[in-house]
């Protein structure tokens, strides 16, 4: 039986760094928690065996988690209770957390390999909202989610919890000026759509008008201010969510749901 590791353990304290940005970006990694984001995780190391580092688990999630843990071909710590409880930020901790690598690809990307269909959020910054974009970008096909500056970190806990694995999915564009990006892509030939409550377009409209056939880029803004007016004005359209009904607006999260869906309709 190995060593089980405490809280005080080089390995445990090293991890727990992890659960800051800064101790995030000077290690290149991130943390991954419970058994869905792991399992991706796992998943996505088959194909890059350095997509995980090594994994921390407890005594009792061990032999939960048995099969998983067989197939894993990375350092496997057992730990107490305690220490991986430090490494998570739920109230519940799972006993299961990965250590994986940052998987950010060059803004670049989007201009040399233009994706038929990505994201861009701007000052966007609800850790829920931010993971349950990624998750609906996952789902609609979308190859790329850019975090423009200002917006959430996508591997801080909640972020990556609530992709429910999709952070394993898509490419990961940081920290991006979108201002500057936008000219940039549509120079490439991607069509930029704003969604603004008072867009000029009507989204089933943007469908008849073709507006929706990719390379599309999605620019979704802040959940109180909406997009900044300047960068909305750089868009090839604005578009509006026709509502029948009397809500006032729409989640940030559902409304970037709804012009996923009818973008990935439009293929």
């Amino acid at each position: 039986m190995p060593d089980v590791l405490t809280e005080r353990s080089a390995r445990v304290v090293g991890a727990r760094k992890l659960t800051r940005r800064s101790g995030r970006d000077d290690a290149g990694a991130f943390l991954a928690e419970g058994r869905q984001a792991v399992s991706e995780a796992l998943a996505q190391a088959e194909a890059d065996p350095g997509a995980v580092r090594e994994l921390f688990v407890t005594e009792a999630a061990a032999d939960t988690h048995r099969d998983l843990l067989a197939a894993a071909r990375v350092p496997v710590h057992v730990a107490t209770d305690r220490a991986v409880a430090s490494l998570s930020e739920t109230v519940t901790p799972q006993g299961l957390v990965a250590v994986c690598a940052l998987r950010d690809v060059p803004a670049a990307t989007l201009v040399t390999d233009p994706p038929r269909l990505a994201v861009a959020l701007a000052e966007l910054n609800d850790p829920g909202n931010a993971g349950t974009v990624l998750r609906t970008a996952d789902a609609c096909g979308a190859r790329t989610v850019v975090f423009g500056t200002g917006s959430a970190d996508p591997y801080g806990g909640k972020v990556v919890r609530s992709s429910a694995g999709s952070l394993f999915h898509v490419d990961v564009v940081r920290s991006t000026p979108l201002a500057d990006l936008v000219p940039q892509v549509q120079a490439a030939g991607t069509t930029v759509l704003a969604a603004d409550g008072g867009g000029e377009v009507a989204l089933d409209a943007a469908g008849d008008e073709g507006l929706l056939h990719g390379p599309v880029l999605w620019l979704f803004g802040n959940e109180a201010r909406g997009l900044d007016p300047a960068l909305a004005a750089l868009a090839d359209a604005r578009v509006r969510i026709p509502m029948r009904g009397r809500a006032e607006s729409l989640n940030l999260s559902v409304a970037a749901s709804i012009c996923l869906y009818a973008t990935q309709l439009a293929e």
